[in-house]
């Protein structure tokens, strides 16, 4: 009978990207909603929605409830990269580095301001960064801009920590 070769190596598979892509993800929608939704009160999620105005009672009532549901959403993008960090170590994956792991999380949080800009601000218009000003697209401009310098820096920082854990298990093998 012919014997199966074993497939597996001592070598320790890479961390899980997918942790800190999701926490980024997440904690970018929670700066958002916590800082520009609530204490700055800048706009909410349909504040720039006819007849959804948070200038009234029934319009703010509507908007906290969006709010909340947004809050949820990213809360669940969260909750996630814990998922993905627990699995990624039962799977025996190593413990990712510093610039790894918050690499990842900034390219997340770009990511997530690029796709809620675009989406929220640009498409549907259900708000801008700034709806109490008369120029809200200078404001919704620096927001893209400001997700794209944030996937850039990440994904260079967290280049920098696959490297640094490439030269680790490369050092181990010796």
């Amino acid at each position: 009978m012919a014997q199966r070769a074993d497939t597996t190596t001592d070598r320790p598979r890479l961390p899980s990207r997918a942790t800190g892509l999701l926490y980024g993800l997440g904690f970018g929608g929670f700066v958002d909603g916590i800082v520009l939704h609530q204490i700055l009160q800048w706009h909410h999620m349909l504040s720039s929605v006819e007849g959804r105005e948070p200038t009234t009672l029934a319009g703010l009532e509507i908007n906290t409830v969006a709010d909340g549901f947004f809050h949820l959403a990213t809360w669940v993008l969260a909750f996630a990269g814990t998922v993905t960090a627990l699995v990624a170590w039962r799977q025996g994956r190593i413990a990712p580095s510093w610039s790894f792991h918050f690499g990842l999380v900034l390219a997340g949080w770009g990511i997530f301001d690029l796709v809620e800009g675009l989406i929220d601000h640009q498409l549907l218009g259900v708000h801008h960064v700034r709806d109490d000003l008369g120029a809200p697209l200078s404001w919704d401009l620096g927001f893209l801009a400001l997700g794209v310098l944030l996937i850039v820096g990440g994904w260079l920082l967290h280049r920098r920590g696959v490297a640094r854990l490439a030269g680790r298990a490369a050092a181990r093998e010796r």
